[in-house]
């Protein structure tokens, strides 16, 4: 409210007061984020009422209110040439937090304990895609370049298992064989496409300068690492004990805040991997100190009550679904087709190579499909690089709508009549990598 009555008072207008279009850009960015606060929790709610992802809800709200129908941002009124890019930026930082909780998330401990069938599931898991998805761009009609081919081919490394692990859930089958490994794959899967992206990103930077270049964006890379491991093994603990003591209103939440933008600055700054790495380190160290949960909590909040929605509708705001080439739309087709096969593949072999039978196979490589909130994060990092154009991110949101509605649906048809009692508690693993937007409040779990 001071903000608003600031403004007025910097550079009062008449028009300002009247509101319409003379809204200072101010009032105009309010407006637009009060708007897509509410119309993506609306469609998270309406979403879970019909038993899916709060998550796909939220992405339809955004497609409504983008150029795709409504084209919210363009209505007579937001006359700021500043808006989309202010409200793009916001949404970006909501990246950044949603990593950091990923990161959170993640324990060392159940990454090493994930077995051997949930390390080859979800190494395959990864590279299956990847090949399917590079091959596909590659040799299509579409006269592709190698690199945004092999980034299309990232796009499908990605897997959200909190969709499955909901859907599991509801079967009784969460801490089933199948469940657990499907967990531990997902974790595997996450750590790989995190690897996969900063270098990608990192190597792309160099404009091909040659051996040399690359080799020293390597070592900055490795440097990066081994810097922030350092920090976070050895600094960071004594960082934070000393940060719980502090006088002041939240002591770790602000400390967490302060160290996660610092890391996700370094990451692309100095480190040349994407920040998003930086966040996910950060709170993967956070994750080992014994103030993780009052942090987690913390960050949760703001992150799920306000970023989380803006990022999911604002990628609707970026795709136009609709104005796909006709000779793109048969390339998007076939492009959901290998998304879903080849996790199917990749992730049902690795299972079988790590000793599972063909049914539980089957059911872990369809609960690897959905690609979720983790393919839209990579979209998004593909494009703010100028990896990828408005084509292929249009293609990415209708991938991740397709995975996300067929995985639930495979999943329940793989266990067919079993029955198994409803899981009274959730084991430590169950968390996933990345919660869906509705994470809390609406899910539940």
């Amino acid at each position: 409210m001071s903000l608003v009555l600031v403004q007025s008072n910097v550079a009062p207008s008449p028009a300002a007061a009247a509101g319409g279009d003379g809204m200072s850009p101010l009032l105009q960015l309010v407006l637009a984020l009060a708007v897509l606060i509410a119309a993506a929790k609306i469609g998270g709610l309406v979403s879970t009422k019909l038993k899916q992802p709060a998550v796909l809800g939220e992405l339809l709200v955004g497609i409504l209110l983008g150029p795709s129908v409504l084209d919210f941002l363009n209505l007579s009124f937001f006359t700021s040439t500043h808006l989309q890019d202010t409200v793009f930026e916001i949404a970006e930082i909501g990246v950044i937090f949603l990593m950091f909780v990923a990161g959170l998330e993640v324990k060392l401990p159940d990454l090493l304990a994930a077995g051997k069938v949930s390390t080859i599931a979800g190494v395959l898991g990864v590279i299956i895609p990847l090949l399917g998805g590079f091959a596909l761009a590659w040799f299509w009609p579409n006269n592709y370049s190698f690199t945004k081919s092999l980034f299309i081919g990232i796009l499908l490394t990605a897997t959200s298992v909190s969709i499955s692990a909901q859907t599991l859930l509801e079967l009784g089958k969460l801490r089933s064989r199948v469940g657990l490994s499907l967990l531990g794959a997902a974790i595997v899967d996450d750590v790989l496409v995190i690897v996969l992206l900063s270098t990608f990103v990192a190597l792309t930077a160099s404009s091909g300068g040659g051996v040399m270049t690359v080799l020293s964006i390597v070592g900055v890379m490795l440097l990066y690492f081994v810097v922030m491991s350092i920090f976070g093994l050895r600094a960071l603990p004594w960082i934070i004990r000393k940060a719980a003591k502090l006088p002041i209103s939240q002591p770790l939440v602000s400390t967490a805040l302060v160290l996660v933008l610092f890391a996700s600055w370094s990451a692309e700054a100095l480190g040349g991997v994407a920040a998003i790495t930086g966040a996910f380190l950060m709170g993967v160290f956070l994750g080992r100190t014994p103030y993780h949960n009052r942090i987690e909590d913390g960050v949760q909040t703001l992150t799920y009550a306000f970023f989380v929605p803006i990022f999911f509708a604002s990628i609707g705001l970026h795709a136009n679904i609709f104005s796909l080439p006709s000779d793109l739309v048969a390339f998007a087709a076939v492009l959901c087709v290998i998304a879903v096969v080849t996790k199917i593949v990749g992730c049902g072999i690795g299972a079988k190579i790590g000793g599972m039978n063909n049914k539980e196979s089957l059911q872990v490589g369809l609960g690897m499909i959905s690609r979720g909130e983790v393919g839209l994060i990579v979209a998004s990092v593909g494009i703010r690089q100028g990896i990828i154009g408005e084509d292929v991110f249009a293609m990415t949101v209708l991938m991740v709508l397709v995975t996300t509605l067929v995985t639930p649906l495979l999943l329940r048809w793989s266990f067919g009549n079993e029955q198994t009692p409803k899981d009274q508690e959730k084991p430590k693993s169950e968390k996933p990598v990345l919660k869906p937007a509705h994470a809390g409040e609406e899910a539940g779990h």
